[in-house]
């Protein structure tokens, strides 16, 4: 049998792949716990800036494994909730590599990411009111983020697809590809941000999701706790120090 989950590292890149294309990439326990693990490795790794997620086979993920889930097997994991991460994500930035369908829980497997490359024939949806179900894996709560409200109350109660052009159209989609060419490019732009300082890059993710929970008082005091230490970091003085020897900078994470 072969591994529900599989890991490959491109320089500080992590490409993480769910490898059950026979079911279309459904969300089983085993790809729920291979997803938290290779998180768990992304956030532990100095050397490791970003992650890439894909699917095997064409298409990104169908979901949660409903046979499965009507035997027991749980795709869900402590600390990270549904397929490994939609209640945690990795503190490093994620980007979804979206090819075929990311449908019900595998689009808020893409939702989870921070951004999201996807071939121009890739379908993105919320099916789960069509089977008497609701998207509680963060759906509903991120999909309004993403995109304006009417079109996400009309995708979510629709049910319906949504082609990624249009998708694009609605900001959700960051680049669009031909069909095949999604990982290709969620890779080269994982080596672009992952040029930059890892420190720098997971404060950054952090103030941009957590600041719009923050008041206009306390803002600035959130941000601080989590910015100063990054410019009193050792990667603070390589930066300015390549800059004017004219080198590319040497980053340690630390």
């Amino acid at each position: 049998m072969s591994e529900a989950v599989l890991v490959e590292e491109d320089g500080a890149v992590l490409v993480v792949t769910i490898n059950r294309p026979e079911a279309r990439n459904a969300v089983n326990g085993a790809v729920a716990q291979g997803i938290a693990a290779a998180l768990d490795t992304l956030d532990s790794r100095k050397d490791l800036s970003i992650g890439v997620l894909t699917g095997a086979g064409g298409t990104f993920c169908a979901g949660m494994d409903l046979k499965g889930f009507l035997t027991g097997d749980n795709p869900m994991v402590e600390g990270r909730g549904f397929a490994g991460i939609v209640e945690r994500p990795s503190a490093k930035p994620l980007i979804a590599a979206v090819e075929g369908y990311a449908l019900a829980g595998g689009c808020e497997i893409a939702l989870s990411c921070d951004m999201v490359v996807a071939a121009k024939d890739a379908q993105f949806g919320l099916p789960e009111p069509k089977r008497g179900l609701v998207a509680a894996a963060g759906g509903l709560l991120r999909l309004p983020q993403r995109i304006p409200f009417h079109i996400a109350m009309e995708m979510a109660l629709t049910g319906d697809r949504y082609p990624a052009e249009r998708m694009a159209e609605f900001g959700f989609v960051n680049r669009l590809t031909e069909s095949g060419g999604a990982l290709a490019a969620a890779k080269e732009l994982a080596l672009k941000v992952a040029e930059n300082a890892p420190l720098a890059l997971a404060a950054t993710k952090k103030v941009i999701v957590e600041s719009p929970e923050w008041s206009a008082e306390e803002r600035w005091r959130k941000q601080s706790e989590i910015v100063i230490p990054v410019f009193g970091s050792k990667d603070a003085q390589e930066g300015p120090a390549a800059f004017a020897e004219k080198r590319k900078p040497v980053w340690t994470g630390e």
